[in-house]
């Protein structure tokens, strides 16, 4: 009897979240500065992929929620519209931490209501890759496939000001990083990317003025 209650109420394991998967999760959609940005979350089984590989979602959490995908597809499509949505809601958030603006109550808000419905984080328990947090079985809603995504923004969030949190300097790109540098001075979200791009518009820039 304590067994089968112990495995019914403490049914998942779920991986404490990186300190920045919050913002891996933003990233998904990238060059959003250009009228058409890149979104890589294209459907239900985009998002589920990515939740395997990047999240620590529970795996029975995820099979479930894939079993059920091919048998309900409008709730399946709004669950996705769902998860893009609360997407947004942490991207508008951090932009405004990085800014130094205020954050909105609307997206604050939401962002809450999400966490409330997450699964309760009932003990730290050991797993193959580390320590992780058992959990109440849950449906595979949306809060709850995406609880370590949640449960890493209000981490975050909590503590945003004392961490160099920054938005990439090419106004095209727009990603959302942590700046790790000694003098907290980066600007870019990968030198060799963002960074080379912006030094050839700068010598582009140059090379035409001294032509003129």
């Amino acid at each position: 009897m304590a067994a089968a209650e112990h495995s019914r109420n403490h049914g998942l394991a779920l991986a404490a979240p990186a300190e920045d998967l919050c913002l891996a999760f933003i990233n998904t959609r990238y060059w959003r500065g250009r009228a058409e940005p890149t979104e890589t979350l294209r459907n239900f089984d985009d998002l589920l992929v990515w939740l395997e590989r990047h999240s620590g979602s529970a795996p029975a959490l995820i099979s479930g929620a894939r079993a059920r995908a091919g048998e309900h597809p409008a709730a399946t499509a709004r669950a996705a519209k769902e998860a893009i949505a609360l997407r947004e809601t942490i991207y508008r958030i951090f932009t405004a931490i990085a800014a130094g603006e205020t954050v909105m109550a609307s997206d604050l808000e939401q962002l809450n209501r999400a966490l409330a419905l997450t699964p309760p984080r009932l003990r730290l328990i050991r797993g193959a890759k580390g320590f992780g947090w058992a959990a109440h079985d849950a449906v595979p809603t949306i809060p709850a496939l995406l609880a370590p995504v949640l449960w890493s923004a209000a981490d975050l969030l909590t503590y945003a000001d004392n961490r160099r949190l920054r938005r990439c300097a090419n106004e095209e790109c727009l990603w959302l990083f942590m700046d790790h540098s000694k003098g907290g001075t980066r600007r870019w979200c990968d030198m060799n990317s963002c960074g080379n791009r912006a030094k050839a518009k700068r010598h582009y820039a140059r090379s035409k003025r001294a032509g003129a």
